[in-house]
């Protein structure tokens, strides 16, 4: 598949380097394009990864909103109906400085990012996920679990597959309104980081 990520952040080189592992085409849009090419660069992809900025056209079927929750909702409005018909992958835990979630208590950033981009199969992904562990794509030796949900199945189907080709277990966690419940998790996994010293190299694991 052919994948754009909106970011240059930690998060945006973690699934772009599981992205370029299994074998997908990844561009990566920056504030400015010499942002995006120090992301390509490190990710060494051999002509598979090309850099843009923020705003470029994007032809790409799956977009990753790679960023933190007020810069994924200016990028959902800056290109507004140009999203219509693609998968956006939001990847963001809405937290405030005390890991408190800032949406609406019956809402979640990715269930306010879709009520902006009505065009869009929004799917929430990769929020429960450290980037670190990313670049890994495993932890203590067991792939990470990628809590996948979204009202689409084409477009879950999608980002399943881009997290299966990286090495990773995709999970599905039903329609979008689950992402309320993700965000949650998100925020309480990045809130014990602390308490358990992991330095956040931790992951969360459905064991079976």
């Amino acid at each position: 598949m052919n994948v754009t990520i909106i970011g240059t952040g930690n998060m945006a080189r973690g699934i772009g380097s599981r992205l370029v592992a299994g074998g997908h085409h990844v561009t990566v849009l920056g504030k400015e394009t010499s942002d995006a090419e120090e992301v390509v660069n490190e990710l060494g992809a051999n002509g598979s990864v090309k850099a843009g900025r923020s705003g470029d056209e994007i032809a790409d079927d799956v977009v990753v909103l790679a960023v933190y929750y007020p810069d994924a909702k200016a990028a959902v409005e800056q290109y507004g109906d140009a999203l219509s018909g693609k998968v956006v992958v939001d990847i963001t835990n809405p937290v405030n400085e005390s890991f408190d979630l800032v949406t609406p208590p019956d809402s979640s950033a990715a269930q306010e990012l879709a009520s902006s981009a009505p065009g869009a199969n929004v799917v929430k992904a990769f929020n429960t996920t450290f980037a670190n562990t990313l670049t890994q794509g495993a932890v203590s030796g067991q792939p990470l679990d990628v809590f996948i949900a979204g009202d689409d199945e084409d477009a879950k189907s999608k980002v399943a597959q881009l997290a299966e080709d990286g090495g990773l277990r995709p999970v599905d966690a039903g329609p979008l309104k689950r992402a309320h419940e993700l965000e949650a998790v998100g925020a309480l996994h990045m809130s014990v980081q602390g308490t358990l010293g992991t330095g956040f190299a931790s992951a969360l694991k459905v064991v079976d």
